[in-house]
Parts: C-alpha cells; sequence; structure tokens
C-alpha cells in the first residue's frame, strides 16, 4: 500500500520538519508528501475551496482519502492500526491523508473521505497534525511487525 499525504504548507526547516522527517524516513510504506499552497489573498470560504481543489488535485487518483479533522473519528493507536491494515488487506493500492490549513477542511474534502479521523479533541497545528500522523503511521507499522515500539 502506498500512502500520501497531501497538506497545506511547506514546513519550513525547524521542529515541525525534523519530527515528520524522523518518522517518515522510520516508514516502511512507500511515502509521498505533496505540500500545496495557495498564496494568494483571498476571503475565508474562498480559501478553503481553493486549498480543497489544491489538496485534492495533489492525491492519486482512485486513492482512498482520509481527511484529517477534529471533527472526525478518534481512534487509538491500535484501532487506527486495525483499519489501515483493513484497507491493507482489502487491496487498496492508494491511501491519501488530507490535511488543511490554518482554517480547516473544506466540506468537499470531507465528502470525498471515505473516512474522516481526529486526532484527538483537541485543536492541534496542521504543521504539527503532519508529524503526528506520520508518528501513528510508524507505530502502526510496528504493531503489524510485532515490533516493542507499542506496549500496551
Amino acid at each position: 500500500m502506498r500512502i500520501t499525504i497531501a497538506a497545506i504548507g511547506k514546513l519550513k526547516p525547524g521542529p515541525h520538519r525534523d519530527l515528520a522527517a524522523h518518522y517518515a524516513g522510520r516508514l516502511r510504506w512507500p511515502l509521498t508528501v505533496r505540500e500545496v499552497d495557495e498564496r494568494r489573498k483571498l476571503p475565508p470560504g474562498e480559501l478553503k475551496a481553493r486549498e480543497a481543489a489544491l489538496l485534492l488535485a495533489a492525491i492519486p487518483k482512485n486513492a482512498v482519502i482520509v481527511a484529517l479533522d477534529e471533527r472526525g473519528t478518534a481512534l487509538s493507536s491500535v484501532d487506527f492500526a486495525k483499519r489501515l491494515a483493513r484497507w491493507r488487506d482489502s487491496g487498496i493500492a492508494d491511501l491519501a491523508f488530507v490535511i488543511g490549513g490554518a482554517d480547516g477542511l473544506d466540506e468537499t474534502v470531507r465528502d470525498q473521505a471515505a473516512f474522516v479521523l481526529s486526532l484527538g479533541p483537541a485543536t492541534w497545528p496542521h504543521f504539527l497534525a503532519r508529524g503526528m500522523l506520520l508518528e501513528q503511521l510508524y507505530r502502526a507499522e510496528t504493531l503489524f511487525a510485532g515490533h516493542p515500539y507499542h506496549r500496551e
């Protein structure tokens, strides 16, 4: 299964990028990170719609879409790994995680998502969400392998 992360904004050098790179480098799944950005100053509603178009254009055709949104379903690490395993075992070739900008995701992305994932009830900065998602993907891989990284 190939993983794509489509995200608004380019991570600049610093702790957010270091965190994301740390876990991305540990993943065995093929990973593509596509950073997109709308540089024009647009009203908030127009900006979210434009970001949605950029995000959806950045993911592989026929990918199963997982939207990260605070209003989504929060999963334990074990349940997240089980969901990934179900997608993998059902023959899903491409799985795309979509992370919106500072104002969140437009409804068009949520509507096209097979699953809407929350990283918990707190609101997290979108740049930090990337590293948190990558850590959970790595944790899922270690669960599949029986590696002691995750202890219950």
